[in-house]
């Protein structure tokens, strides 16, 4: 017997109407020296009305007796035809692969001299094996096809590359499930003020539909962050969008994966003080191995998965020594059926009880000691180890509610600019300070601070207890105000607003590297002048 493929069945992809050319995927015979083509060969089916063409034309069995005295068949390869009939094979039906109407390759049986002629009865079996193989033949294509799409898929929503910061050391991995990739996410999100977001978070289900919800979830909570929300609030946010998406499903959408039942652990970690700000629906706590080598689970709030309503989400926090470890994954790292979550975590701890060991170090040994096969679920990891901002590279100054305590503020951050060899930065940073301080105090409330961070950039920060949000817009030529936010737009390389327990801060970053130079014209037609 042997069978032939259509190039594109093999490489999982749609079948192609040129059914006339093929390559041989499998031959078995009952004895060696026979000469057949191997597999892996070509099979290019010639013009002329052999039993093979008849066949794909007419879209069932052909039966050939007698090969003797058959000569179409011939045609195909007139050589390899006489070594066949000197070999003894004497009879042949071939039958076309077809599974729902598209033919996707080509099954040949031969008999030879010690075995009877087929027969028409050997037809009926010959068509019944065939269909039943061409079934499984498409069902796998179609599987080998939407995996590869699931995976393709998956590597492109999740993060190709760790985005630079300095706050943490952090390592990832991602890996996909025995059964194909499913909807495991993790990412790393810098914000404001040297500050990251951790997350992590596990969809229901495997396969293509896990994967497109999981990029929708990712895709959420990336522009959730960019507001800047605490984790409780931001994961809020996100069970209202779950629940209006899964709402708006019709009757037809049976094949969709429902986003109801989706985990997510979303952290803020500011590396000015070590603090932690987590939040989690439905998802398993973290582990933090402090620099000693301790493992500890803190007893974090926890809220319902995403979509089931009806609880405000919590934050727990935690105050994290530099060199810590933080550890977040989702279950199918813990969770196995041959040992259960607690037995997971006990496993856990003792492959990160480790003194120095780096992220990636950590990453590695979990893998190694969790997950020695091919994993039944698939698992999300991040390990992140903390860092401190020094203390010498933050400045802070409370602001008494008075516009006469701008100038002094002003000249102490110029002072504090030279301290840190950034005089060159000094007339743009003065600039901003004065404008912000300036709003601040004339449309905020008390308390007013002001406070400079160093790290790879410069980050200004002006809070105070007003809620109340500036916004840039450009003023009249007879307008007295609104310039500021406009000015500080141009010297500044990004701004914003992120909101308090208790008031707002108004922040900027100035790159270290260059000092902006903003268009004079520009200037001066904002000033109205």
């Amino acid at each position: 017997m042997t069978v032939e493929l259509l190039d594109s069945v093999l490489r999982g992809q749609e079948p192609t109407s040129a059914v006339r050319e093929m390559r041989r995927t499998a031959l078995r015979a009952s004895r060696d020296g026979h000469p057949l083509q191997p597999v892996g060969d070509p099979i290019r089916f010639v013009m002329a009305d052999t039993p093979m063409v008849s066949a794909l034309r007419q879209g069932k069995a052909v039966l050939v007796p007698d090969l003797h005295s058959a000569q179409d068949w011939r045609a195909q390869d007139p050589e390899g035809a006489l070594r066949a009939l000197e070999y003894g094979i004497r009879s042949l039906i071939t039958v076309p692969l077809r599974a729902r109407g598209v033919v996707l390759g080509m099954v040949n049986f031969w008999r030879g001299a010690t075995s009877p002629r087929f027969d028409e009865e050997d037809v009926a079996v010959a068509e019944e094996l065939v269909a039943r193989a061409a079934v499984a033949i498409d069902n796998a294509r179609r599987y080998s096809r939407e995996h590869a799409l699931a995976m393709t898929l998956q590597r492109n929503l999740l993060p190709v590359g760790l985005p630079e910061q300095n706050a943490l050391e952090i390592a990832s991995r991602y890996l996909p499930a025995q059964s194909g990739v499913g909807g495991d996410w993790f990412d790393v999100i810098p914000l404001p003020g040297f500050r990251v977001a951790l997350v992590v978070g596990d969809i229901v289900g495997h396969g293509l539909q896990a994967a497109v919800t999981m990029g929708r979830l990712r895709t959420a909570v990336l522009n959730f962050s960019s507001l800047d929300l605490a984790p409780d609030e931001l994961l809020g946010h996100l069970d209202e969008m779950v629940t209006r998406l899964d709402t708006q499903g019709g009757p037809t959408d049976d094949d969709r994966v429902p986003l109801t039942g989706a985990t997510c652990l979303y952290a803020i970690y500011d590396p000015v003080g070590g603090h932690c700000t987590l939040s989690r629906a439905g998802h398993l706590a973290p582990a933090v191995v402090d620099p000693g080598g301790t493992v500890t689970f803190p007893d974090l709030p926890l809220s319902p998965p995403l979509g089931v309503g009806g609880h405000p989400f919590e934050a727990g926090e935690l105050d994290l020594p530099e060199g810590s470890r933080l550890v977040l994954f989702t279950d199918g790292l813990v969770e196995d059926r041959g040992r259960d979550i607690d037995e997971g975590l006990e496993l856990l701890s003792s492959a990160i009880a480790h003194v120095d060991r780096t992220p990636e170090e950590t990453c590695r040994a979990l893998v190694e000691t969790m997950l020695p096969g091919h994993p039944r679920d698939d698992v999300a990891l991040l390990v992140a180890r903390t860092r401190l901002l020094s203390p010498s590279s933050v400045a802070t100054w409370d602001v008494p509610f008075d516009a006469e305590a701008v100038p002094r503020v002003r000249r102490e951050v110029s002072r504090r600019l030279a301290d840190w060899g950034l005089e060159g930065m000094a007339f743009a940073t003065e600039l901003i300070v004065s404008e912000l301080l300036t709003n601040a105090i004339r449309y905020g409330a008390p308390p007013v601070r002001v406070r400079l961070l160093l790290g790879r950039t410069l980050v200004c920060e002006v809070s105070d207890g007003s809620n109340t949000s500036p916004r840039l817009r450009r003023a009249a030529s007879t307008d007295e105000g609104g310039r500021g936010l406009f000015l500080v737009s141009q010297f500044a390389d990004l701004w914003g607003t992120r909101y308090a327990s208790r008031g707002k801060v108004i922040w900027t970053e100035q790159s270290l590297d260059t000092v902006p130079e903003p268009d004079p014209s520009v200037l001066f037609d904002a000033m109205g002048l």
